[in-house]
């Protein structure tokens, strides 16, 4: 990056809106995945004729430029890579409109998930996406990798609740997608392509989401488990049903012992697998979907299963586990892979079979409605004949996911943490399909580039 340069971007922003100082940027060169890249200098736009102004700059100086929302992501996403400009979206944060008639609103990049939450929740409704940090990520970033959370089971990931943006691409076109309309079938569907685009393809400066009413009630259930593959039988037996619960977490051993270290009282002393399930709705359907569930929960790996008083206490719980698992290694390796509900009771079967042979710590715990599960395999850094078994394994449980026709990202992302592993779900003629719209898009691969593909 010239001085050249560094002067033009100065004449874009104000100079309380760039930094240049190593120190300053230090915070934008990292995400939850705990590896760094420092940008040579930060950009803070307001708006989208700014954030036009630093693309076409970018492509004339041939500069990388990394959007960015709050780095909760866990995948490397928004990590500058290859150094240049990263561009903060932190300060676009207006909820432009909140329109509960049409069960519509419409927000900036910026905005905390749990911000619009709150607001839509004063109208009665609320925005389905609901990853766990909900309370720090911002929309934009949830845009960026279609971040799903607990209640996707029921209302899906981000992509099922936008129906337009406004974006400039990576050649510096401002465009608009979708529309304002639940209905609409106009054109290619180019909202949903740039959802789980990880900025690779443009900059999203505004969303049109689409509400959901809240629900009149919600229940929780529990179900504590003897054995694994009794859990996984329950599963696939509530799933099967046709109440849809609105979550259904699963949780193994490791898991329940990182909660029985906060909380010791929640889990019974020989439970090592467990289910947490929730219903919402009217009161009525949620009397007869917990009798349902709680029906199908049953089987001779049960220890009990019943109805919870306290859901709010178990999602605190839920929550806790991430970050707990900082404290038994000093890093964990955590996959978002997915596979057909009917093939968890395999594929959480053979996951065993894996950490054993590789002789790697594994926590595995998720959104089992989904076939979503966070696998966690907990290793020393500084360990190197550990690490390369970890890979080893992580080879054989990507290759375990694509076998059973599942997914090797459910919410996350690919970024740079799953990059080589791409080839084993995407063929290369499809492959080749996506490298081409890459480069309509951002034909000088100025805009987030390395991510997503090798």
């Amino acid at each position: 990056m010239t001085s050249h340069f560094l002067a033009q971007l100065g004449t874009l922003l104000p100079p309380g809106r760039i930094l240049t100082d190593p120190v300053d940027c230090y915070a934008y060169a990292y995400d939850n995945s705990r590896k760094i890249f420092p940008p040579e200098a930060v950009a803070f736009p307001l708006d989208a004729e700014e954030i036009k102004a630093i693309v076409l700059l970018c492509n004339a100086h041939n500069v990388p430029l990394t959007p960015r929302g709050r780095g909760t992501g866990t995948s490397g996403g928004s990590l500058p890579e290859r150094g240049g400009v990263a561009l903060s979206l932190e300060r676009m944060t207006r909820i432009v409109t909140m329109d509960a008639a049409n069960r519509v609103a419409v927000a900036e990049p910026g905005v905390i998930n749990q911000s619009l939450q709150d607001s839509a929740k004063s109208h009665g409704f609320f925005w389905a996406p609901d990853p766990s940090s909900a309370a720090y990520s911002s929309i934009g970033g949830n845009l960026a990798t279609s971040a799903g959370g607990p209640h996707a089971v029921k209302y899906g990931t981000t992509r099922d609740h936008v129906l337009g943006l406004k974006a400039v691409t990576g050649e510096g076109s401002m465009i608009t997608t979708g529309c304002y309309t639940t209905k609409g079938v106009v054109g290619y569907d180019l909202t949903r392509l740039l959802v789980g685009s990880e900025g690779t393809l443009a900059v999203i400066t505004e969303a049109t989401l689409k509400l959901t009413p809240l629900p009149e009630a919600v229940g929780g259930l529990t179900a504590h488990y003897r054995d694994i593959a009794s859990c996984a039988e329950a599963i696939v037996a509530v799933m099967a049903l046709p109440q849809t619960p609105s979550a259904l977490e699963f949780l193994d051993s490791g898991s329940l012992d990182l909660i029985r270290s906060r909380f010791p009282e929640m889990v019974p002393a020989d439970a090592t697998a467990m289910l947490m399930i929730e219903v919402d709705g009217s009161e009525r359907y949620i009397s007869e979907s917990c009798n349902a569930i709680l029906s199908a929960c049953r089987n001779d790996g049960l220890i009990n299963a019943e109805r919870t008083a306290d859901a709010a206490a178990l999602w605190r719980a839920r929550k806790t586990l991430s970050p707990l698992l900082r404290d038994i290694a000093p890093k964990k390796i955590n996959e978002d892979v997915v596979v057909p509900v009917s093939a968890l009771p395999g594929f959480l079967q053979e996951l065993g079979r894996l950490s054993d042979k590789y002789r790697i710590a594994n926590v595995n715990f998720g959104h089992a409605g989904n076939g979503n599960i966070h696998v966690n395999l907990l290793v020393n850094p500084d360990n190197f004949p550990e690490m390369a078994r970890a890979e080893q394994c992580l080879n054989e449980i990507f290759d375990l996911v694509i076998r059973l026709r599942g997914t090797l990202s459910g919410e996350h992302g690919v970024g740079s943490e799953k990059r080589a592993y791409v080839g084993k779900e995407i063929d290369m003629s499809t492959m080749a399909l996506m490298k081409g719209i890459k480069r309509v898009f951002d034909p000088n691969n100025i805009l987030n580039p390395g991510k997503l593909f090798l």
